[in-house]
């Protein structure tokens, strides 16, 4: 099946912009590097919030490799933020990156998040990739200290996406939708369930934006043209989240 087309990244009249937003877990690119590469083209995003960034040897050749392959640019991340890693397209004017360690819980992964502030048309967005922790309660208080973080970026708005590490049932997916929108819930696109492919049983990938961004559409990408379910399935563990969002401008 066809999906209905999803807007193509455009920059309106008043200078707002609609910027499309993938969010997506690559298994450190331990998979089917070329069948990734292939999603994240068909989907072609402005912004790219990647988890499981390669962390190791090597890992900025990796990095750059992955957004040459994709026809994007790193921006932000990788083995500094302990996986979260942010691409862009040309369309995205960069303001200003950071990547942030989160306290560790002995025993288990160092998380971080990797941010920036971009420009895109006449729009200002903060953006920001996660992957929340296994454990319950480290996880509930990442989501919040991600909440602390959008509200120290100084913008307007803002998106954020990852691996939660949770359903929309939990209490982390939900103290992050309570202040923000859960893009899926606010506009179903394509598919819902992220994990695992070939028959993902649960969805625990999401993207978010702040109130004040106009949420057209969001979802998996299956049915997308160029988007095959063999390519799914061969990339990465996950399946990828895709939004498509009306930035207003900025005053």
């Amino acid at each position: 099946m066809v999906l209905t087309p999803l807007p193509d990244s455009r920059t309106e009249a008043d200078g707002s912009a609609v910027v499309r937003v993938l969010s997506y877990n690559v298994r450190s690119m331990r998979d089917d590097t070329e069948a990734l590469a292939r999603v994240i083209r068909a989907c072609a995003p402005d912004l790219v919030l990647v988890q499981e960034a390669p962390r190791f040897f090597r890992w900025r050749k990796a990095a750059a490799r992955l957004a040459r392959s994709s026809d994007l640019l790193v921006l932000s991340g990788g083995a500094t933020a302990a996986g979260p890693l942010l691409l862009c397209s040309l369309r995205a004017g960069v303001e200003r990156t950071e990547d942030v360690l989160l306290p560790r819980t002995p025993g288990l992964h160092r998380r971080g998040f990797a941010t920036a502030v971009v420009r895109i048309g006449g729009a200002r967005l903060g953006v920001l990739s996660c992957h929340l922790s296994l454990q319950r309660d480290e996880r509930l208080a990442q989501a919040g200290l991600l909440l602390d973080r959008l509200a120290a970026m100084g913008v307007e708005h803002a998106v954020a996406g990852g691996d939660l590490n949770d359903v929309p049932t939990g209490n982390a997916f939900r103290r992050l939708a309570g202040p923000l929108q859960d893009c899926r819930a606010v506009a179903p696109w394509g598919g819902e369930l992220t994990f695992p492919p070939p028959e993902p049983r649960k969805r625990i990938d999401a993207v978010f934006a702040t109130p004040g961004i106009e949420v057209l559409g969001c979802g998996v990408p299956t049915g997308l043209p160029g988007v095959s379910e063999d390519d799914l399935r061969a990339a990465t563990d996950h399946l990828p989240v895709l939004a498509a969002l009306r930035v207003p401008a900025a005053g």
